[in-house]
């Protein structure tokens, strides 16, 4: 089993910036996929970014542009630079980690469902 948490999360102004941040722990060597997904209250979960094993990283396009997932310390902190912040970027925002073979296939921001592990979240507000 894979321990995320997530840090970073608070207010901005529309056009602002923040840096979310993932403290990766436990069994990090099975860790083929890493991603940011967010949730608004009442809507479904919105896969955002995701970067797999061999280094593939992905975005959705409502982020594509504007976020930048990253990765350091061998897999153990997951990053993601949100830039020109917009109100609709007001959520909770998610890490989850996904263990199975073969992640070329499946580690997509689209295909969330397919991660195994999730932190508890962190809350982004963006608003004038």
């Amino acid at each position: 089993e894979v321990q995320l948490v997530e840090s970073g999360g608070g207010s901005a102004h529309p056009g602002g910036s923040l840096i979310l941040s993932c403290a990766v722990s436990g069994a990090t060597d099975s860790v083929s996929c890493l991603g940011w997904v967010r949730q608004e209250p009442g809507k479904q979960r919105e896969g955002l970014a995701t970067i797999d094993s061999a280094g593939n990283i992905d975005y959705a396009d409502s982020v594509k542009g504007r976020f930048t997932i990253s990765q350091d310390n061998g897999k153990r902190t997951l990053y993601l630079q949100m830039n020109n912040l917009k109100p609709e970027d007001t959520a909770t925002y998610f890490c989850a980690a996904g263990r199975g073979p073969s992640s070329e296939a499946w580690c997509y921001p689209l295909n969330h469902i397919a991660m195994d592990d999730w932190g508890k979240g962190t809350l982004v507000t963006v608003t004038s």
